[in-house]
């Protein structure tokens, strides 16, 4: 079996994740698993999951734990991901990383790296509120903002101390352009990935 990328990206809002993760699903030729980007297509798209989430998510809240690790076994789960996967958004709490952690020992697929962006929560205001501006999202209100914010500090912060004792953790310095930030995250990814 070739050497699986499988990648899970974690950091405030505002940091980049979503940029990076796609340039990295570019680069690798594996799919970015965003489950924001899942949840809002939902969303649009009306199904019966996104009916379920919208008024969560307009609410600032966070998605059951169920409903997003169904959905990530799923895509994971998908012929494209064979060879790895980006994953983006989720796991947002202890729980859900121990969710997880079981789901990829289940199905037989470690991560290969765990990159946390770190950033000052003035910089991650900055760009939502820029983010706001050009694309109208609604989830990007300063209340919703200062909300999630809040959220993250409290409970995905913490993921830092869960993922430093697997060895797989790189802190990115997401404060810089963003093409310093690739060169950061390729570099480390060279490096984690066997020949």
């Amino acid at each position: 079996m070739p050497s699986q990328l499988n990648v899970l990206l974690f950091g405030p809002q505002g940091s980049g994740k979503g940029t990076q993760a796609k340039r990295i699903a570019a680069e690798y030729d594996i799919p970015h698993v965003s489950t924001g980007d899942m949840f809002r297509d939902a969303i649009a798209t009306q199904t019966p999951l996104g009916l379920r989430v919208k008024p969560i998510l307009d609410a600032g809240e966070l998605v059951p734990d169920e409903l997003t690790i169904g959905l990530i076994r799923e895509r994971i789960g998908a012929p494209d991901a064979h060879d790895g996967f980006v994953l983006d958004g989720f796991p947002r709490n202890i729980a859900q990383a121990e969710a997880l952690d079981d789901l990829l020992g289940e199905l037989d697929r470690p991560l290969t790296a765990v990159l946390e962006f770190l950033i000052p929560d003035e910089l991650c205001i900055e760009r939502l509120l820029g983010r706001a501006a050009d694309e109208g999202r609604a989830d990007d209100a300063p209340e919703a903002i200062a909300r999630r914010l809040e959220i993250y500090h409290r409970e995905t912060e913490p993921l830092s101390e869960h993922y430093r004792s697997t060895g797989k953790l790189v802190g990115v310095h997401a404060d810089r352009s963003m093409d310093e930030v690739w060169a950061e995250i390729q570099q480390t990814l060279e490096q984690a990935v066997p020949a």
